[in-house]
């Protein structure tokens, strides 16, 4: 892939696909790692003297406008962060943005409204998605995909536009890229995962996968609970995927086969009900009682997950061990990041959930080797997968 080193931008129109998906509570940001992981990448271009005009989706608007999914917020804190007001357009490809480009001066910023207001952006059909890209690369003169996030959809701005315009990758695309690659190319050993999150479902590519790579694999989360009826124990009212247990008993199959060692809970907090203040008790995880569900690994597990990690050389993590969004089932999440930080080990937080729990947790984000963006695009790649948005970027111009 080329980079934006490899462009020459003084003076031009240059549109970047960046990923400013971030969470909102009505209009306030409620946490910006994203606006802030695209910033290196705009000043580079700003400094050069480019013309920067930013696309970027938040939520699912499904192809019309919705208020709530509006990218105004994130143009004002986008402009905090880079020392300069960023003109805001209240359309993708309309009146206001074709004004708020020609406005333009050199090393000045654009964004534009949310690129999925557009049903163009996400349609199935080649043909409408190719229309809406044309109209976007109309825009612009030379394009950069700075968006991981998104590079493993099919989407007009991160598939098609590359495909219309001198293209590279920018900084925050290659550093993914680059990490990535050493997960899975060249990872030191012990190479141990952290698997958390809701969804046994979300992960079966990447845990087939990772079972033909890793020496450890650490479950937490709800998808747990799955594993641990596979295994035969009452769950009570855990998070179960009942059609899931066939393939994950297969799974603990595969990992006796190969010699990976497959670890799971021994305890949890197992809580009468779904809530922050919810009551609740320590108990063993082959006994959880029935009419009680869990909402976090319990303390021997937060010991034994450490000391599992302690001699790691390599460790991948995605997806929180419990409800972290809550207090009182945050500790086996704050567990897991603490003893990542301690182990000394090459250490990758992927994106999603995982990242938004380090930075809510308060804990240090230069403690970790590296922190995605991209939840769901850094778990296609480790799973072999050919990701849309960098093949378009590695495709020559």
């Amino acid at each position: 892939m080329r980079t934006i080193d490899d462009l020459d931008v003084k003076g031009r129109r240059v549109l970047v696909r960046a990923d400013l998906n971030v969470p909102l509570d009505g209009e306030t940001i409620t946490d910006d790692g994203r606006i802030r992981a695209s910033v290196p990448t705009i000043q580079a271009l700003t400094g050069r003297g480019a013309k920067v005009v930013v696309c970027a989706h938040l939520g699912r608007p499904k192809g019309k406008a919705e208020p709530k999914y509006s990218l105004r917020p994130v143009a004002t804190r986008l402009g905090e962060l880079l020392g300069q007001d960023v003109v805001f357009a209240t359309d993708v490809v309309g009146d206001s943005a074709q004004a708020a480009v020609a406005g333009l001066q050199d090393g000045q910023v654009a964004l534009l409204e949310n690129l999925r207001y557009e049903p163009g952006e996400e349609s199935k059909d080649d043909q409408a998605r190719r229309e809406f890209a044309e109209k976007l690369a109309g825009l612009a003169e030379l394009y950069v995909g700075d968006g991981f996030g998104a590079v493993h959809r099919r989407h007009a701005s991160v598939y098609d536009v590359p495909k219309l315009l001198p293209h590279a990758a920018g900084g925050l695309v290659v550093a993914e890229v680059e990490v990535l690659r050493r997960l899975t190319e060249h990872a030191e050993r012990p190479y141990v995962v952290v698997l958390g999150g809701a969804k046994v479902s979300d992960k079966l590519g990447v845990i087939a996968s990772l079972l033909t790579k890793v020496d450890r694999l650490l479950i937490g989360g709800g998808m747990a609970y799955t594993f641990l009826k596979a295994q035969g124990h009452e769950v009570g009212r855990s998070l179960l995927q009942e059609d899931q247990l066939d393939q994950v008993r297969g799974f603990l199959d595969q990992a006796a086969e190969r010699g990976v060692e497959l670890v799971l809970p021994v305890d949890v907090l197992a809580a009468t009900e779904f809530g922050k203040d919810a009551p609740h008790d320590v108990v063993a995880s082959n006994a959880i009682p029935a009419d009680r569900q869990g909402l976090d690994i319990g303390p021997k597990t937060r010991e034994l997950f450490a000391a599992k990690l302690a001699d790691a050389r390599t460790v991948f993590w995605n997806g929180p061990m419990g409800v972290f969004e809550f207090d009182a089932f945050a500790g086996g999440t704050r567990a897991v990041a603490e003893a990542l930080i301690a182990s000394g080990a090459f250490t990758v937080v992927g994106g999603g959930d995982s990242a938004a729990a380090v930075r809510r947790l308060g804990l240090p984000e230069d403690g970790f080797s590296h922190i995605s963006t991209g939840g769901g695009a850094s778990l296609e790649y480790l799973e072999g997968k050919t990701l849309p948005g960098l093949a378009a970027l590695e495709d020559a111009e």
